[in-house]
Formats: structure tokens, C-alpha cells, sequence
């Protein structure tokens, strides 16, 4: 039997416990301490917090590349929406979640890396009641940026149809920490040795990815991005259509997979990889198999945004 132990003990056998993945942690800050904390050991939620068991809260994640936040404002709308829809709201305003993300950032010790912010129901019991939780729980964190190498963006990445169904249309559009689905999608890639899962809706129309938006370009030349009724609206996605501007012509549309043995180029778009593209589609080639020019232009163009447009850490 496990022996009985004050707080002394139990703090300093946590301390001693093994921490897989403490070696990508930079700095994180917890709301109910009020402190930014730097040793991954002290990384913890409370296990009633309705997010934890429940899956009950909501997240972002965001880069920062050579000391730029990117996206901020994007990225916090999109929270604040996600929220509202679940009748959450941060235990502070929202500008001040944004604060504390670049003080995470800054603490973090390095000018290139990732930030999770997490918005939770709230610690105070086991049940599914949102009033068992009195106050909501804020925890941010900084980690270390592991990006694709360069050779995948030259030679491009493969992606396959998932068993796994999209997500009802209420659920897809809000950034929920239930991503039971998309670990499934992510697991089912690892399984067939394939990059990228890509999910269709009940009616057969492509989707999304397990964490990106998937867009085409068709035989006409025009950039397809699928209706995002079961997709998330992507951060990425929508900038990477501003900054496309009238070079273009951008269609919003139901897509079949039929569509994708027809375009010319197949890529994902997200806050990780920016664009990549996909160039081998259920084992057959994307277009002529290789990287296209839009894909191209569109990862040149987010990258240029990032340093010109980031938020200075």
C-alpha cells in the first residue's frame, strides 16, 4: 500500500517523479498563483478542474518567431468566440490574457517558440454542473518550437482520408480541448506511415485536417477553400487569403475528394508549419507530385507577415 504523507513529502516526491517533456517547457503562468513559473516539475492543473475530466474549457495556441507573437488579435477573437459559445469566460479580461501571453513569452528565454493558452471551467468537483466551478482557471504556457525541417517543405508531405468523421458543425467551429477526434485522426496517420489525416462531414465534403485547414488549388487556377461548416475557422487560412489579395481568385466552396485528383495543388495551412504542401493524396500524386507556386507564395508571404506584422515580445 502507498504510505500516507504530509505536504513536505508529497511535494518532494513529486518533485522526483519522472517529467516526459519537461526538457520543452520555457515558462508558464497559472492564475489562481498568480506567478510565472519556470520548472516543468510545477506544471499542474487541479484534477477537478471541469477541463481536466471533463474536457470543459477552451485554447489557442500561437508562434513567436525571432521575438514576434503573430496573430495576436486574431487569435484572441477567436478564443473570446469559443468561449462565449461554451458561456465561458477568463478569470480576467482578455486583454490581460494577452498581456500575460507575452510575459510567458519573455520569461521563456528565447525569441522563437510556441504558447498555449488554456481557459478552463474551473477547479471544484467531479461532477458535469458548470456551477460546481466558482471561478475559472487561466494557464499559459511557453514551449519550444520543433518546426518541420526545410527539406519537407521542398519536397512536400503526403496525407490520406481518415476513418475518422468530421466533427457535428457546432463542435468544429469552437477550439474546445475535446480533440479526442483529432488524436484519433493523428494516430491513425502514425499507424499507416502517412504526414496528415484529412477528415470529410456525414455528406461527404472535405473538412480539415487534425490540427489545419486544408485548402486546393483547382484546374482553373483558383484557390478552394472548403466551407467551413465543420471545419475550424483557421487563423492561418484567413490571413493567408488576405495576403493572397487579388493575385488569385478565392472561392469558398463544398468540396468532394473527387476535387483533389483534379487540382493542380493539394496544402494544409496552420499556425506550425504556416503552408505546406501536399503532394502524394491517398497514395496517388497531387497535380504533377510536386510542390506548387501558390503554396510556395503563400509560405513566403507568412513568413514575411510574421516579422513585419508580430507582436514584440
Amino acid at each position: 500500500m502507498p504510505e500516507i504523507v504530509d505536504a513536505a513529502a508529497y511535494i518532494a516526491r513529486l518533485l522526483a517523479a519522472p517529467r516526459p517533456g519537461g526538457e520543452n517547457v520555457l515558462a508558464y503562468y497559472e492564475h489562481r498563483l498568480g506567478l510565472i513559473g519556470t520548472d516543468p516539475r510545477l506544471l499542474l492543473i487541479p484534477l477537478d478542474d471541469h477541463l481536466v475530466h471533463r474536457g470543459d474549457g477552451v485554447f489557442e495556441s500561437l508562434k513567436f518567431v525571432a521575438g514576434r507573437l503573430y496573430q495576436v488579435a486574431a487569435h484572441f477573437e477567436r478564443m473570446a468566440r469559443s468561449a462565449e459559445a461554451i458561456y465561458l469566460s477568463p478569470p480576467c479580461p482578455w486583454d490581460e490574457v494577452a498581456r500575460l501571453t507575452l510575459a510567458v513569452c519573455r520569461a521563456g528565454g528565447t525569441d522563437t517558440g510556441m504558447v498555449r493558452v488554456i481557459v478552463g471551467r474551473g477547479p471544484g468537483g467531479f461532477g458535469i454542473d458548470p456551477a460546481e466551478c466558482p471561478t475559472p482557471s487561466l494557464t499559459i504556457v511557453a514551449y519550444r518550437f520543433h518546426p518541420r525541417p526545410a527539406a519537407a517543405f521542398e519536397r512536400g508531405v503526403t496525407a490520406f482520408r481518415t476513418s475518422i468523421p468530421a466533427k457535428q458543425n457546432y463542435l468544429a467551429r469552437i477550439k474546445s480541448i475535446d480533440y479526442l477526434p483529432n488524436v484519433l485522426m493523428r494516430r491513425e496517420a502514425t499507424e499507416r506511415g502517412e504526414d496528415y489525416p484529412v477528415c470529410y462531414d456525414d455528406k461527404g465534403f472535405l473538412a480539415e485536417g487534425a490540427t489545419e485547414n486544408i485548402c486546393l488549388v483547382d484546374g482553373r487556377g483558383r484557390f478552394i477553400v472548403p466551407e467551413l461548416n465543420n471545419a475550424l475557422r483557421g487563423t492561418t487560412l484567413m490571413r493567408a487569403v488576405e495576403l493572397l489579395g487579388d493575385d488569385i481568385e478565392v472561392v469558398f466552396a463544398p468540396v468532394r475528394e473527387e476535387a483533389i485528383a483534379e487540382g493542380r495543388e493539394m496544402m494544409i495551412l496552420g499556425t506550425t508549419n504556416d503552408c505546406l504542401s501536399i503532394v502524394r493524396y491517398n497514395g496517388a500524386p497531387v497535380g504533377d507530385g510536386k510542390p506548387g507556386p501558390v503554396s510556395r507564395r503563400i509560405k513566403e508571404r507568412l513568413v514575411a507577415d510574421i516579422a513585419a506584422t508580430g507582436v514584440a515580445i
